[in-house]
Parts: C-alpha cells; structure tokens; sequence
C-alpha cells in the first residue's frame, strides 16, 4: 500500500506542523508515516482522516508492486 497522506496534505495546504496540531501526534511522527518508516494503528489514522476530511480509503492506495 502506498501512504498519499503527505499528498493530500499538500494539495489542503496543511503543513505537517499543522497536522500535528489537528490529530494530537508529533510532526515527527506523521514525517515518518508519511515516507513508510512507520506503520500507524488504526486509532492514528482515524486522527489523521478526521483531520485531513476524507474517506480512509484515499489515505492509501495499492501500489503497483503489491500485486506481485
């Protein structure tokens, strides 16, 4: 699965300060989900959907490498 939180975060013009703020998590924390050095549990990504708005499903998509 490919994270597009950093994606959508930027196309809302949020900063990842700013998300941190809204969800509660460290700037370092959400820098780290961002780029798939850390896997978030369900209760973090609920954060990060209720502050970013949008459906769980676009906060990942497959990545054409998980089909192998």
């Amino acid at each position: 699965m490919k994270c597009r939180i950093r994606e959508i975060r930027e196309k809302k013009g949020i900063s990842i300060g700013k998300l941190a703020r809204m969800t509660g998590l460290t700037g370092g924390s959400i820098s780290l989900i961002e780029r798939g050095f850390r896997n978030p549990n369900m209760s973090t990504i609920l954060k990060i959907r209720d502050a970013l708005g949008v459906p769980i499903e676009q906060l990942y998509t497959e990545d054409e490498n998980d089909n192998v």
